[in-house]
């Protein structure tokens, strides 16, 4: 709030009094005014800012003027004046509210009595009589060419050190006669995100991925010997990794773990991991078109976002693609043991973390804890796991795929399989103890995975097996055995977590039983 004081010097003190306050909204406003004396109510209902005490009122109603300020403020509706004679108006006038002239009472803003209006301030030493005196000092001031604001967005600055052991704190200061700045490429974007490791400074623009040195130079010989590693300097020489890849405009998809450091590049349409040696495009294994497309299609970069986090519970980076404008995620993760992308899960988190080898994420202003036994749990909702495969052995063969086999815990279905040659089968159940099904109708025409050996296996059934009519690519048709013919086929394994919800159901291997064909 702005105000001038008034001051008056006496030998030994200052004395300072409120002479004008600025916090008051001067202006003018036709409302209903109503008055009995010198009080007046108006609708509709004023901000307090309008009416001040001691402001100045003026309204013209007929051919009368008044004018003077107002004594006391009521509410938002009713205040009094001092106007003499006694004026009386009613209907809509125009009243305009002025700055604040007489000073007798304090302003409502400032509480107390009178006297609390002046300020003592001693203008000597000790306040003796002739000792030195206190002035106001020499005012610094300089001269900027240009004033108004500049957005640097490729630049950093450092202010003054902070010593929470001795009490120093100096980060407010940022002297404009020290180098405190240093400036990236700006043809690279703006900076996103900053890293410090160790005695490096790793710098995240939009297309290109930098280092710096913190607290010290490096200047070598021309033999390479160094001739010193430390210097003025904050933030020395700033040297760019190799590779035109950057963080786009997504620092939330940044992760690090150990010597590790993971994030997307958006306009580049990849999944990058940086190390001690370099860039790597992490995407490329297996996975390049997928993310180009899923990365292409965020093109809202206030909205869209890509979370990424390093999950200590498991040593994984997961990494979330969120699409506002269609309402769509893809939550995966990448493995560095097998050093590819491993599962898709089925939560889209607004934040994620770890925290003592616990993994959490934060959803719909709640926040959760992965992994404690419930599989395929994801913020109350059971979803079932699902794994797909491709058979393809011997790939330039046409192969007739007469069985579907898998090596595993009991629960496992085939929810689809689908040959090169479009060819389907029905769904195939879980295994069901036969001695459970023994007398009930229907037994036989159960299409359910057999065990053998800890084994299972089923026959493959094409769609309506009963009739008498050949089925497309069907090897012997009726409703024994069947098959389906192709150069390869995917097959969909699904497992009922809701059926499971503390028990873990592995899948090592799904096979089938082929033989050559041709057409």
């Amino acid at each position: 709030m702005a105000a001038t004081i008034e001051l008056k010097y006496f030998n030994t003190f200052w004395l300072k009094k409120i002479k004008t306050i600025t916090n008051v909204v001067p202006g003018s406003t036709s409302v209903y005014v109503s008055n009995a004396g010198t009080s007046f109510v108006i609708s509709p209902a004023l901000t307090l800012t309008q009416m001040n005490v001691g402001q100045r009122v003026t309204f013209t109603y007929g051919a009368t003027d008044y004018s003077g300020y107002i004594l006391t403020v009521t509410s938002t509706t009713t205040f009094t004046v001092n106007i003499a004679p006694t004026p009386v108006v009613t209907g809509t006038p125009t009243i305009t509210f002025g700055k604040i002239i007489n000073f007798d009472n304090i302003p409502k803003d400032y509480a107390g009595v009178d006297a609390d209006d002046w300020y003592i301030e001693e203008a000597r030493i000790r306040g003796g009589y002739n000792n030195l005196t206190v002035d106001f000092g020499v005012k610094a001031y300089l001269v900027e060419d240009t004033s108004v604001q500049q957005n640097r967005m490729n630049s950093m600055i450092y202010s003054g050190v902070f010593n929470s052991r001795t009490g120093v704190n100096n980060t407010n200061q940022f002297s404009v006669g020290v180098d405190i700045t240093r400036s990236a490429d700006p043809a690279n974007g703006s900076i996103q995100r900053l890293y410090a490791e160790d005695t490096n400074l790793v710098i995240f623009q939009e297309d290109k991925v930098s280092r710096a040195l913190i607290d010290k130079d490096a200047i070598y010989s021309a033999e390479g010997s160094a001739l010193t590693t430390s210097g003025a300097k904050i933030i020395g020489q700033i040297i760019a990794y190799a590779g035109e890849y950057g963080i786009s405009t997504n620092p939330e998809s940044f992760a690090v773990y150990g010597y590790r450091k993971y994030f997307t590049d958006r306009k580049r349409g990849c999944v990058l991991r940086l190390t001690g040696n370099g860039i790597e495009e992490i995407s490329s294994f297996g996975m390049h078109d997928y993310f180009r497309d899923q990365l292409s299609t965020l093109t809202q970069p206030n909205t869209d976002k890509v979370f990424g986090v390093w999950d200590m519970h498991v040593k994984n980076y997961v990494v979330s693609i969120q699409n506002s404008s269609i309402d769509t995620f893809t939550t995966l993760s990448f493995d560095e043991d097998v050093r590819g992308w491993t599962s898709f899960f089925s939560y889209k988190p607004n934040a994620m973390f770890s925290l003592n080898n616990a993994f959490y994420s934060y959803d719909d202003q709640k926040l959760y804890q992965h992994y404690l036994g419930s599989y395929g749990n994801f913020y109350g909702t059971a979803y079932d796991s699902t794994v797909k495969v491709i058979l393809n052995a011997q790939p330039s063969l046409v192969k007739n795929f007469k069985t579907i086999n898998y090596e595993g815990a009991i629960g496992w279905e085939v929810e689809s399989m689908n040959a090169s040659s479009g060819d389907t089968i029905l769904p195939i159940s879980k295994y069901i103890d036969q001695t459970t099904l023994l007398g009930l109708e229907g037994y036989y025409l159960n299409n359910s995975f057999k065990r053998k050996e800890n084994k299972y296996f089923a026959n493959l059934l094409q769609p309506a097996p009963g009739d008498i009519t050949p089925q497309s690519g069907e090897i012997v048709w009726g409703r024994d055995v069947s098959g389906i013919k192709g150069f390869w086929s995917t097959v969909q394994m699904k497992l009922a977590n809701a059926s499971y919800p503390i028990t873990k159901k592995e899948l090592f291997a799904v096979s089938s039983n082929t033989v050559e064909s041709s057409y």
